[in-house]
C-alpha cells in the first residue's frame, strides 16, 4: 500500500512539474512593474533624496535555473506566532506549509507563511509569504534577505521563481517595519536572482 501511495505521489508531482514552465516575459513584467512603483512618488518606498536620482532597481540577470517547481507540503494545526520585525510592529503569522526542492544540486527546504490579518481581506485570501536569505545576503543582495509573494497552490506543487524576489521596504528607508527572515529560511547557497541591494 505504501509503495502504491508513493508512486501516486510521484506521478502527481511529475504532472504538476510538467504544467509549470519558466516564462521570461513574466519576470520582465515583474521588473517593469517594480520599477514603475519605485519611480512614482505616491507608491515609492524610497526616501526623497533617493527618489530624486532613481532610474531603475539593480536586478540580477534573469536566470531560468532560479525557477523551481517545489513539492508543497501543507502543515496542519500550526499555531499562529508573532513574526519578529525590524520595528515596533508585531504581525501575526502562521506557518502554512513547506516547499521542498533542488537547486544547485542541493536538497533545500523553505517554510511558507500566511499573514493572519492580511488573509482576512478578500484580495489577499490566497496570499502566501516566503521570506528567505542566502549566501549573497549582505554582499550582493540586501543583508536582511528578500521576499517572494506566492498564492495558495491547488495541488501538491508550488512554483518559486527567485527572479521575482524583492527587498523589504526597510532596505530603502528606516521608516518601515519589516518581517525578519526566520533562521530556518536561511539557505546555504548563493541565489543570484531577483533584486540586488540598493546601497553599498
Amino acid at each position: 500500500m505504501r509503495v502504491i501511495l508513493t508512486l501516486v505521489l510521484i506521478a502527481l508531482f511529475n504532472v504538476g512539474f510538467g504544467q509549470e514552465k519558466f516564462d521570461m516575459a513574466v519576470v520582465e513584467k515583474f521588473q517593469k512593474d517594480l520599477n514603475t512603483e519605485f519611480a512614482d512618488a505616491k507608491t515609492s518606498p524610497l526616501l526623497p533624496e533617493d527618489l530624486a536620482h532613481f532610474k531603475a532597481l539593480d536586478f540580477y540577470p534573469i536566470n531560468e535555473k532560479a525557477f523551481v517547481v517545489a513539492q508543497f507540503i501543507r502543515t496542519e494545526n500550526e499555531k499562529p506566532f508573532v513574526m519578529p520585525t525590524t520595528g515596533a510592529k508585531k504581525p501575526m503569522y502562521v506557518k502554512y506549509g513547506e516547499a521542498h526542492f533542488q537547486l544547485e544540486g542541493k536538497e533545500l527546504k523553505l517554510n511558507i507563511y500566511r499573514n493572519i490579518e492580511l488573509s482576512k481581506k478578500e484580495e489577499y485570501k490566497d496570499h502566501l509569504f516566503l521570506p528567505f536569505s542566502d549566501l549573497t545576503s549582505g554582499k550582493e543582495s540586501y543583508i536582511g534577505g528578500k521576499y517572494i509573494d506566492l498564492k495558495i497552490p491547488a495541488g501538491n506543487t508550488i512554483v518559486i521563481d527567485f527572479n521575482q524576489s524583492y527587498n523589504p521596504y526597510c532596505a530603502y528607508s528606516y521608516k518601515y517595519s519589516c518581517p525578519k527572515v526566520p533562521l530556518e529560511n536561511d539557505l546555504s547557497i548563493e541565489i543570484k536572482a531577483g533584486v540586488k541591494k540598493f546601497h553599498d
